[in-house]
């Protein structure tokens, strides 16, 4: 979703998200069963799929989502693609891919407006604020083709037709969408850099360095690490991101202790300290993104950070910091003290994103558990096990 978090300096992220955006995306086809000699006419569906949080009166509410609709005006077609994108292997939609795509008639901006209304429960309270985050939007196409009537490609069986125009008669044509290769090799030193599929940056242990695909190649990601105080320890990527805030008093971590009324003792370098958000730069469930954001955040882990890359296991980051700037207002709604300053001031108060950094934190590695026992948070192994289905 477009909102000022989009207005984040300096991140490569939103650059690439607004030039995916513009060109409709990623895109995928859905596998078919249908002969040999078929002409295939692949039908887009728009996907959206993410983590949904909500601030009302009643509190803060989430959920994990991962609905479709269709991007014809077309009454023969299913409204949705169901479980086919949760269930079914995706292939990216290439110009090997043969077959007619036919061009979607809905737009971005219309279909995000379809997307927020059908995600909107009625909840008992008006809500006052909603944010999407690790949100991806893209387009999936499903394989029709005509034989003695409209047939499913997937399924190979016959569809129940409504009255509408022929598919074949709507514009389209082959696919053109091309996907871009990077090399991963050091731009400073040209060592082979490190990295899994879905990370965000990839790292160079020969100069110590990290990296993001940008528009034109690979970017600097400024990041750091704090030193581990126990052997086994496991490195999770957080974003450390520093904002204005206009609304509120929130500069410094003196203002975090005043507004979230705390119990520490003030320290006179507080009112020097400045404040950060943190979030999570992993995906994980939406209860546990929220918890660790907001628990990371009121803690304020220590510092000073070292400008090092981890030692030892390191979860990757593949969530941008942009995603992290969409959750600030929900996690200041959670924290801010009196609760009436939520209702009555969250509609005025404005969170500008100005500058981030990676950072990972050392968690103890448990039987079952990563422990942070410095901030008491602690993240089931489990959780991370299966955050790739998210």
């Amino acid at each position: 979703m477009l909102s000022e978090v989009d207005r984040l300096v300096t991140c490569q992220f939103c650059r690439v998200r607004s030039y995916l955006s513009s060109n409709g995306g990623y895109r995928y086809v859905l596998p078919h069963k249908a002969p040999a000699d078929a002409q295939l006419i692949y039908v887009p569906y728009w996907r959206f799929k993410g983590m949904l949080f909500a601030c009302s009166a009643a509190g803060i509410q989430h959920r994990f989502f991962d609905v479709s609709l269709a991007a014809l005006e077309t009454p023969q077609l299913p409204k949705s693609l169901g479980l086919r994108s949760q269930t079914l292997k995706l292939s990216f939609a290439g110009p090997d891919v043969p077959g007619r795509f036919l061009e979607p008639q809905r737009g971005r901006q219309a279909i995000l407006a379809d997307f927020t209304r059908q995600l909107r429960r009625d909840p008992p309270q008006a809500v006052l604020y909603q944010a999407h985050i690790g949100e991806s939007l893209s387009l999936i196409y499903a394989p029709f083709y005509r034989g003695r009537q409209l047939m499913d490609a997937v399924l190979n069986r016959p569809l129940t037709q409504a009255p509408g125009p022929p598919l074949e008669d709507l514009a389209g044509g082959p696919s053109r969408w091309r996907l871009r290769f990077l090399a991963t090799l050091c731009p400073q030193c040209g060592w082979e850099m490190e990295g899994s599929r879905d990370a965000l940056a990839l790292s160079c242990r020969n100069c110590a360095s990290m990296y993001t695909a940008g528009l034109h190649g690979w970017e600097p990601m400024p990041f750091a690490t704090l030193a581990p105080s126990a052997q086994r320890t496991v490195h999770l990527p957080f974003w450390r991101i520093q904002a204005d805030v206009a609304g509120v008093a929130l500069t410094t971590y003196a203002d975090l202790v005043r507004l979230a009324n705390l119990p520490r003792a003030p320290r006179a370098t507080w009112e020097q300290t400045p404040f950060h958000f943190w979030s999570p730069a992993f995906k994980v469930r939406p209860a546990t993104f929220f918890r660790l954001a907001r628990g990371i955040t009121l803690a304020f882990p220590p510092i000073p950070l070292v400008e090092e890359l981890p030692a030892g296991p390191v979860v990757p980051a593949n969530l941008p910091p942009c995603e992290g700037a969409e959750i600030q207002k929900i996690l200041l709604a959670s924290f801010m003290h009196p609760p009436r300053l939520v209702g009555e001031g969250l509609a005025g108060i404005r969170i500008l994103p100005r500058e981030y950094r990676l950072v990972y934190l050392p968690f103890e590695e448990r039987h079952h558990e990563l422990v942070q026992p410095a901030m008491r948070l602690a993240l089931s192994k489990n959780q991370l096990a299966l955050a790739g289905n998210l």
